[in-house]
């Protein structure tokens, strides 16, 4: 038996769970362990439960929209996804696409839906979205009026830029109530021609949080004139206001970074801008003084009869040019003509060659000629129904036959047949 590689082995096995449907898309509960968020977004981590265990992965691509809460060791999770091979170390794992609390799949699964429906009216198409303001003087914030939410962003707004007003617009952020809050605060804000809009608050459960998964949250924010950020709860966190805002900051401090325009920040652009200015004109200025004087030298040297005489040895240069290439063209023409001559003479030998050739041909097909043989005065025996007889041994005795001979035909009758010396009679 032929040995197979160790890595054969593992692709065997993973193009085996590949085929089975019922591993390429299932649930799985447990309790998560040895949890790893590794510096490239990848999630690693191990589902159990009293019995047994399972190595998961959620890769970063599908973090952003798969993972929407802080997971952390011991907490009770649905993995969704499908299982496979780690060909390197032949080790088979959960390859995750979703991970929720578990309890929490309903609400999850409303989630998803009102997303897809959002998602598929156009409402997070980078076409809408507006752009943020460089240098915002106004900012609108509807978030609780006593969370660490506003505290953050106050806090972060002065310390970049103290010439910046912050307007609140308190609003409820969680239970019942709480997305008509929301709404109100984000229409009144909007109508008072501010820079800017941050509308969130700070992390919680997906309960917590539901309040900027609601329908009219996402449709007070897609019809806002004003920008909007949207800061709602931690940097995993995930909302629906989140993919319909102008802009998503992981956290209500990074809303608040996003914002305000550090004032050094825009001391050096304005610097920047002076001294491109400056160096713009200057260079204009530059430009403009070289073309003048580019343009005096051409009224120096471009005299009317300069210009004549340039004509004149232009029109004389091209005559000549002419001349040639007339001389070159009748030349061309008469070597054409003599191929010609040539070729016409080659094919009339060649013709003549091949007549010979062909009366050599007939003559000696002629000499060949059955009908000259046979005037000449051979015959050849045939069978009665035309077919030629080459040998004694194509007849037998009693057996008619024809000779043919030029003028006609002559039946006759084998009556003895010698072949070497042995002789057969009737």
């Amino acid at each position: 038996m032929k040995a197979v590689t160790v890595s054969q082995v593992n692709e065997y096995i993973q193009d085996l769970l590949q085929d089975n449907v019922h591993l390429q898309r299932l649930s799985v509960e447990g309790e998560v362990s040895n949890l790893k968020y590794h510096s490239s977004g990848h999630v690693y981590f191990t589902l159990k439960d009293s019995r047994s265990a399972i190595s998961g992965v959620m890769f970063s691509s599908d973090k952003r929209t798969g993972l929407t809460f802080p997971m952390k060791d011991g907490d009770r999770v649905i993995v969704t996804g499908r299982i496979g091979v780690y060909t390197r170390s032949g080790q088979y794992q959960i390859y995750a696409k979703r991970i929720e609390r578990a309890g929490q799949g309903d609400l999850y699964l409303c989630f998803e839906q009102l997303k897809a429906e959002l998602s598929e009216m156009g409402m997070f198409d980078a076409s809408f979205k507006q752009p943020i303001p460089f240098y915002a003087r106004t900012i609108g914030v509807v978030t609780a009026s006593t969370g660490a939410a506003i505290r953050d962003i106050i806090q972060i707004t002065k310390r970049r830029n103290p010439y910046v007003q912050i307007i609140l617009c308190p609003a409820q952020v969680q239970g019942e109530g709480a997305a008509a809050s929301i709404v109100r605060g984000i229409k009144r804000l909007d109508s008072m021609g501010l820079d800017l809009l941050i509308v969130g608050r700070g992390g919680g459960s997906l309960e917590d949080l539901w309040a900027f998964n609601e329908k009219e949250v996402a449709y007070a924010i897609f019809n806002a004139k004003t920008p909007v950020i949207s800061a709602v709860g931690h940097e995993v966190d995930f909302t629906i206001a989140d993919f319909v805002a102008d802009l998503r900051a992981p956290t209500p401090s990074a809303a608040a970074e996003l914002a305000v325009t550090e004032i050094a920040a825009i001391d050096d652009r304005f610097n920047q801008d002076r001294s491109r200015l400056n160096f713009y004109m200057t260079g204009t200025l530059d430009s403009q003084r070289d073309r003048l004087e580019a343009f005096r030298d051409m009224l120096r040297h471009r005299s009317p009869d300069r210009m004549l005489n340039e004509r004149r040895q232009h029109l004389m240069d091209l005559e000549e040019r002419m001349s040639d290439r007339m001389k070159q063209l009748i030349q061309n023409r008469r070597q054409k003509l003599l191929l010609y001559d040539r070729i016409g003479q080659l094919m009339e030998n060649r013709i003549r060659d091949q007549k010979n050739r062909l009366a050599l041909l007939a003559r000696g097909l002629e000499g060949r000629s059955p009908v000259k043989r046979l005037e000449a005065g051979f015959a050849y025996p045939e069978s009665k129904d035309g077919k030629h007889l080459n040998s004694v041994k194509d007849l037998s005795v009693g057996q008619e036959f024809a000779i043919r001979m030029k003028d006609g035909r002559i039946l006759a009758e084998v009556e003895e047949i010698e072949v070497m010396g042995e002789r057969k009679s009737l």
